[in-house]
C-alpha cells in the first residue's frame, strides 16, 4: 500500500430540516390547533483514530465528504428525521489543520479518539411552538439551521518511542529490519527507502519500544535536494533520536564526521526543538573494520566530530554496532528500553478505598479518639462521674415522685 502522509479535504454537514405550519383537521373537532413539527438534524461528520490504518491514502482520492440533511417536519406533531453522521476513520497521530489560516484544530493521538469535524444544523422549529393565549392559530415555523463546511488539511506524524536518522546507505533500514519484525526494502543503492516504516522492539516480557525509520537525508535538504525533509516532520514526536553514522564508507574521498555534522545542521533548518532532542551517535558498519583498528577509529571520530570551543557539539551517548552482524544491537536496545523507562512519567495507583488498609485503621484510630474525649468530657461535668444534681450518669429512666421529693427536701 502507498504510503500517504499528507491530505486535503472538504467536510460538509448536512442543513437541519425546516418546521413546518399545519393545523390538526378532524371530523368533529374544530379549531384543532397548530400540530406543525420541527425538522430533523442534519448530519455531523467526525473524525476517529484508528490503529489499524497507517496511512492517509484513503483521503488522496476522495476529498469531499457530505452528509445529508436533516427531514423537515410534518403535521400531527411529526418530527423530522434526523441524519445519520458520517465517520472518518483515520491514522492514530493524524493532526487536523484549518486549511485556510493554518490553525491546528484536532490532534488524534489515541485509538478510538473522536473529533468534530463538522456539526450538522440543527433543525427548525414547527407552528406548535409559537402558539399562546392570544395566538391560537399561529402561522409562523423557522428554517433549519445550516451545517458547517470546512477545507481541512491533514498530516500524519508517527508515533514511536524513537527515530533514526542519518545519511542515505548509513544501515537504518537494515538496523530496524534486525531488531524489530519490520522488513523494509534493503538495497545497495541511495534512497531505497521512500516512505517511513515502523517497528516494535521487545527486549522482555512487557517490554518493547517503538522505532521509526524515515527516508535518508542529504546536505541541502532544506533547499529541496534528495526527498527534501518533509519526513522529518515523523520524528518530532520521538523522545530519543538515534543518530546512524556509515564508519565505513565504500567512497575513499567521503568524511563521515562531515556528513554527520552536516545532518545536524539540517535538522536545525528544519526545526530546532527537534535538534535539541536527545540525539545518541551510533556508529555503523564496524565490521568493515579491522578488530584491532575499532577502537582508534572510533575515538577519532568522537573527538573531531565533538570538536571544540564555542562550537563544540554535545556527545551523548557513543554505541558501535554492526546492524549486519547483530553486533552491539542488543546493548543498544536494552540501553534504549532503560533510558525510556526512565524518562516515562510514573503512572498513578489506582487504590479502591474499600480494600486499603490504611485508610480502614486511619478511621478505626479516630473513632477511638472520639470515643476517648466524650469520656473525658463526661467525667469533667461532674466529680466522681455525676452530673450537677448527684445522679449517677449511667441512670437513664425517668425520675419517680418519691426521688422528686428527696431532692427538694
Amino acid at each position: 500500500m502507498k504510503f500517504i502522509d499528507e491530505a486535503r479535504i472538504e467536510v460538509i454537514a448536512g442543513d437541519g430540516g425546516n418546521g413546518v405550519v399545519s393545523f390538526r383537521r378532524e371530523k368533529f373537532i374544530p379549531r384543532g390547533g397548530p400540530d406543525g413539527g420541527d425538522g430533523g438534524r442534519g448530519g455531523s461528520i467526525w473524525a476517529t483514530a484508528d490503529r489499524n490504518i497507517n496511512t492517509l491514502i484513503d483521503y488522496r482520492y476522495k476529498r469531499r465528504f457530505e452528509a445529508r440533511n436533516g427531514e423537515r417536519g410534518r403535521g400531527a406533531d411529526q418530527y423530522g428525521a434526523g441524519a445519520d453522521d458520517i465517520e472518518l476513520r483515520m491514522p492514530v497521530g493524524t493532526q487536523v489543520f484549518d486549511n485556510d489560516s493554518g490553525e491546528l484544530l484536532f490532534d488524534l493521538v489515541a485509538h478510538g479518539e473522536r473529533a468534530l469535524l463538522a456539526r450538522g444544523g440543527d433543525g427548525g422549529q414547527g407552528n406548535i411552538h409559537f402558539k399562546s393565549a392570544t395566538n391560537r392559530a399561529p402561522r409562523t415555523a423557522t428554517p433549519g439551521w445550516p451545517g458547517e463546511e470546512r477545507k481541512l488539511r491533514l498530516e500524519l506524524k508517527v508515533l514511536a518511542d524513537v527515530g533514526l536518522l542519518g545519511l542515505p546507505n548509513a544501515g537504518k533500514s537494515t538496523f530496524i529490519a534486525a531488531v524489530s519484525n519490520a522488513r523494509p526494502k534493503i538495497a545497495d543503492y541511495p534512497f531505497t527507502t521512500l516512505h517511513p516504516n515502523l517497528g516494535v522492539v521487545r527486549v522482555g516480557p512487557e517490554k518493547s519500544f517503538v522505532v521509526a525509520d524515515i527516508p535518508g537525508l542529504i546536505e541541502g535538504a532544506a533547499e529541496g535536494a534528495g526527498l527534501g525533509h518533509q519526513f522529518l516532520r515523523h520524528l518530532q514526536r520521538t523522545r530519543l533520536l538515534l543518530h546512524l553514522v556509515d564508519l565505513a564508507p565504500f567512497d575513499p574521498d567521503a568524511d563521515p564526521v562531515k556528513d554527520a555534522r552536516a545532518i545536524l545542521r539540517e535538522l536545525l533548518k528544519y526545526d530546532p526543538e527537534l535538534a535539541a532532542k536527545p540525539r545518541w551517535l551510533v556508529l555503523n558498519k564496524i565490521d568493515m573494520i579491522p578488530v584491532d583498528e575499532r577502537e582508534a577509529r572510533v575515538a577519532d571520530f568522537v573527538k573531531r566530530y565533538r570538536g571544540r570551543g564555542k562550537a563544540a557539539i554535545p556527545v551523548e551517548r557513543v554505541f558501535s554496532i554492526s546492524a549486519l552482524t547483530h553486533e552491539g544491537c542488543e546493548l543498544l536496545c536494552l540501553t534504549i528500553n532503560q533510558y525510556l523507562e526512565s524518562i516515562r512519567p510514573a503512572e498513578a495507583a489506582d487504590i479502591d478505598p474499600r480494600f486499603d488498609r490504611e485508610m480502614d485503621s486511619d478511621v478505626e484510630e479516630e473513632g477511638d479518639a472520639a470515643h476517648d474525649e466524650v469520656g473525658k468530657s463526661a467525667g469533667r461535668d461532674g466529680d466522681g462521674g455525676g452530673d450537677a444534681a448527684g445522679r449517677d450518669p449511667r441512670s437513664t429512666g425517668p425520675r419517680g415522685p418519691a426521688a422528686e421529693g428527696a431532692d427538694d427536701v
